[in-house]
């Protein structure tokens, strides 16, 4: 059985990052207060992967989009970023319109991300007097 493109057993090659993001504070139409994140997810249980316009392994939320010169592209996002935890709450086992508006609420989010095709540190760093670190799965 795979999960997240990863058969049980194999050894499995991606980053947990811990990102925080602070939301921008933007004004609508009417000129009321509202936060920018700049990025849209997909997924969550109550949806089918199959039907989704990525194929993603499962049921987990998943970046889709991040929006140029936003919060969310300052703070180190990246499309197809699957989104592990929120703020301390577990994001493998909700409905999409949870975490939406879970994701809404707080201006800072402090999200840990599971994201794949990292190559290994040790061809990441090049430069004389930089040291290979070792990468935890996730």
């Amino acid at each position: 059985m795979e999960a997240y493109g990863h058969v049980a057993g194999n050894p499995l090659e991606c980053l947990s990052l811990a990102i925080q993001l602070k939301k921008e504070q933007v004004y609508d139409r009417d000129g009321n207060p509202a936060f920018r994140v700049g990025f849209k997810i997909g997924g969550g249980i109550d949806q089918d992967p199959s039907r989704a316009p990525f194929l993603y392994p499962d049921t987990g939320i998943y970046i889709t989009n991040v929006e140029p010169d936003s919060p969310a592209e300052r703070a180190g996002l990246v499309k197809h970023d699957k989104i592990l935890r929120v703020n301390g709450v577990d994001f493998t086992m909700v409905t999409h319109d949870r975490a939406v508006k879970y994701i809404q609420r707080k201006p800072v989010l402090h999200i840990l991300v599971a994201r794949t095709g990292i190559p290994p540190l040790n061809e990441v760093f090049t430069t004389p007097g930089q040291h290979a670190q070792t990468m935890q799965g996730c």
